[in-house]
């Protein structure tokens, strides 16, 4: 398999943690990609021209870090990140993975606005996107993961992991305690420590 990565991207990096969570991550030819470059290789792999982009063993392209991961789920032995079809855990983890992706998808819309000219319409966005993530940790204070077992559990870690990286100067900590420490704790482990973005 090969995949199309940048390191700084949380969802390239989600891909990266369930692959280590999975024991597969010596299976997986990182290609370090500018998808804003939209270079050849990208491209003929994912017309979207987005990491991650995952190249199968079978050469079938497979694209959204939400596919992949559950792609990944089906390869290697390992206990599955992804709850049977069809249970109430699945669906848990699933509304904790897309409330994760929901403040990844929100931070990085931020993070596209920096040093771009601003007007009334703009600084409304950008609002809307602060406020999203906002309430997005208040609902993942409220329950937060246990361990780093399921899908949902990861996307949270790689969210978070996203808001200190790029936004250091707004902590998030203080008013999420239970979050904060169930993240300490999981940062640790080789999935998290092993994929940080660079810096």
């Amino acid at each position: 398999m090969k995949l199309h990565h940048a390191h700084a991207s949380p969802f390239a990096r989600k891909v990266m943690a369930c692959a280590i969570l999975r024991g597969i991550e010596g299976r997986i030819e990182i290609i370090v990609t500018d998808p804003h470059a939209s270079p050849a290789e990208l491209l003929q792999d994912n017309p979207l021209s987005k990491v991650p982009t995952l190249v199968a063993d079978d050469g079938r392209p497979i694209f959204d870090s939400r596919v992949i991961c559950e792609y990944l789920d089906t390869v290697g032995e390992a206990v599955p990140l992804f709850p049977p079809t069809g249970s109430l855990a699945r669906l848990a983890a699933q509304i904790r993975h897309a409330l994760a992706d929901g403040i990844m998808d929100a931070a990085v819309a931020r993070r596209m606005r920096f040093g771009k000219p601003m007007d009334d319409t703009r600084l409304a966005y950008v609002a809307r996107q602060k406020a999203a993530v906002e309430r997005g940790l208040a609902a993942m204070e409220a329950d937060p993961p246990q361990g780093l077992s399921d899908i949902g559990a990861v996307a949270t870690a790689c969210a978070l992991g996203y808001l200190d990286f790029r936004f250091a100067d707004e902590p998030w900590r203080a008013g999420h305690p239970r979050l904060a420490d169930w993240f300490a704790e999981v940062s640790r482990l080789p999935a998290l420590a092993r994929t940080a973005p660079p810096g």
